[in-house]
């Protein structure tokens, strides 16, 4: 789960690390209210949205006059904002944050995320701050330093040290020392899985703030922190995701036309690619879980066509923990409510699969059985119009 930058940078305040003065406003009218609020005459405008590149997309602003200010709240509120990093549809802007501008000395990067391989949280900073990091990591990766974090001993003092010097921080490396030692704190006591500030800025008066926060939720861990899963908004989430993660669905839309549901991930990315190999384009990861029911299956395949790039599903079950024979019936159940009108190819392999496949067949509707995997890419590609 995501949080909005105005919402990540309350809990940096709460953790001791230092960001501007600002206001969230939900009207234009609010906005300018704001605005007063904050007591400066210059404002820097920002439309909150789960995506980076906002500046890019027209999103920022740096005004100094009051009706500009609330016309140009009034113009992001309401609207879709597409970004480098949204598709062509944008998010929907529902809040705007209004900041109190600072003198930027320097800009620099400071994140943080688990590094799997070592079982460690690492650090990495940055003197580019304000840039895209992964192209600096790319072309410039001698500027990426970072710092791994034993979690018997946690941060060390001589670890935040490290970065401070390598970003030439010597006046600010108590400051800095705090605000890594606050971002621990924040990072393992609220479960995330990744936060960002970018940029880190020195203010012309030798003070280190946070001008930009972005902080990733683990999902697992969300189910004891009722205060930050209060904090979702659901608007901002692709709406067939969403659906599914209510019914207990692991559902990743796609940009292909064939749709796919399959009981465990590990099949449903064998599924996917098979798909691809035989010239085909899956239009979404689906996996209904090892002990699905017949009303899961009928509530993902709902979903499924709810994509209207769909034009055929393939639905691929091995029954190990799960009756085949209740998969056809929710397959039966799903493809009568919905009215199906597109192709629907089924492989049953495991526990009861003649006996599924003898309830698809005596179902009377337009299910197509295959005998293999290779069988049942090959029938859907072709029953959905050839490759796509």
């Amino acid at each position: 789960m995501n949080l909005h930058e105005y919402q990540s940078q309350q809990l940096f305040h709460n953790y001791g690390i230092p960001v501007p003065e600002s206001r969230v406003a939900t009207t234009a009218e609010e906005a300018l209210n704001a605005a007063r609020d904050l007591g400066v005459s210059r404002w820097v405008v920002k439309a909150q949205v789960h995506a980076g590149g906002r500046g890019k997309g027209g999103g920022v602003k740096l005004l100094d006059e009051e009706n500009a200010l609330r016309d140009y709240a009034d113009s992001l509120l309401g609207s879709h904002l597409v970004t480098p990093q949204t598709d062509a549809q944008g998010q929907p802007v529902n809040q705007v944050m209004i900041v109190a501008p600072c003198d930027i000395e320097r800009e620099l990067y400071l994140g943080m995320l688990v590094d799997r391989a070592r079982s460690q949280i690492v650090f990495m900073a940055s003197t580019e701050g304000g840039m895209d990091i992964e192209e600096v990591a790319r072309s410039q990766p001698e500027k990426i330093h970072t710092v791994f974090v034993h979690p018997a001993v946690g941060l060390m003092p001589y670890q935040s040290r490290k970065l401070a010097f390598a970003l030439k921080l010597g006046a600010q490396a108590k400051a800095f020392h705090q605000i890594m030692a606050g971002l621990y704190r924040l990072f393992t006591e609220k479960d995330l899985s990744l936060v960002e500030i970018n940029p880190l800025v020195l203010d012309k008066n030798g003070e280190l703030l946070a001008l930009d926060a972005k902080i990733n939720l683990d999902d697992s861990a969300l189910y004891r922190h009722a205060d930050l899963l209060a904090m979702r908004d659901i608007s901002q989430e692709d709406e067939k995701e969403a659906r599914a993660a209510e019914h207990g669905l692991n559902y990743v839309s796609l940009e292909g036309t064939i749709g796919c549901m399959v009981n465990g991930a590990g099949l449903a990315m064998a599924t996917m690619d098979l798909i691809k190999l035989r010239g085909g384009r899956p239009a979404n990861f689906l996996d209904v879980g090892g002990g699905t029911t017949a009303e899961k299956v009928a509530e993902a395949f709902k979903i499924i066509i709810s994509d209207p790039q769909v034009k055929g599903i393939l639905v691929n079950i091995f029954g190990g923990i799960v009756r085949c024979d209740l998969i056809a019936e929710g397959i039966i159940q799903a493809v009568k409510e919905v009215h199906l009108a597109i192709p629907v190819v089924v492989r049953l392999e495991g526990t009861n699969a003649k006996a599924g496949l003898a309830l698809l067949a005596q179902s009377g509707l337009a299910i197509s059985a295959a005998e293999s995997l290779d069988d049942a890419a090959d029938k859907i590609i072709a029953a959905a119009g050839g490759e796509s």
